[in-house]
Formats: structure tokens, C-alpha cells, sequence
């Protein structure tokens, strides 16, 4: 054989629940393990926990995004000053070796 493995078949679903899937080699699958009532319980707790957040209030995202625009700003225009002195200092190396 040239070592080529054929992929396993699609899952069979009836009544919410996976009745075939990957080939029972090293145990069950995660399909097969799910139900479908169990993943409507997971999403709903999901939502439960999504309205316990505190979301940040308008002032207090408008103020980090401003924060974070203007050091953006200060490190580009560091970096740019930092590189066009390094560029000057091994441009004039280079001139001394000519």
C-alpha cells in the first residue's frame, strides 16, 4: 500500500442523537457523546453568563481607544526617528570604507 487513508463517512443523526460516525477504533467520538439537549443546555448558560459581563460604557471605550490611537502614533514617529538615525550612522560607516 502507498500509506493513503480513506476518510471516514459523514455522521448519522436520528432523533437528536449521532447513531454512526468515525469507526470505533480508540473509543467514542464527541458526536457521540453530545446530545443534542445537552449542547441547547451549554448555549443557554452561555447567555447566562453573557448578561452577568459588565460591558464598558461609551466614555470609557472612546477614552482607551483614544489612548491606544495616540501611542500607536508616538511609537510609529519613535521608530521612524530611531531608523533614520541608524540609516545616517551606517550610511556614514559604509562611506568611510570606500
Amino acid at each position: 500500500m502507498l500509506g493513503v487513508r480513506v476518510p471516514p463517512g459523514l455522521p448519522t443523526f436520528v432523533g437528536g442523537r449521532v447513531l454512526s460516525c468515525i469507526p470505533k477504533r480508540g473509543g467514542f467520538s464527541l458526536l457521540e457523546k453530545l446530545k443534542l439537549t445537552e449542547i441547547k443546555q451549554f448555549l443557554n448558560e452561555v447567555k447566562l453568563e453573557m448578561r452577568k459581563v459588565s460591558w464598558p460604557g461609551r466614555k470609557e471605550v472612546y477614552g482607551t481607544t483614544v489612548v491606544v490611537i495616540g501611542a500607536v502614533f508616538f511609537f510609529a514617529i519613535y521608530l521612524g526617528m530611531v531608523d533614520a538615525i541608524l540609516h545616517l550612522g551606517v550610511d556614514q560607516i559604509f562611506k568611510l570604507f570606500r
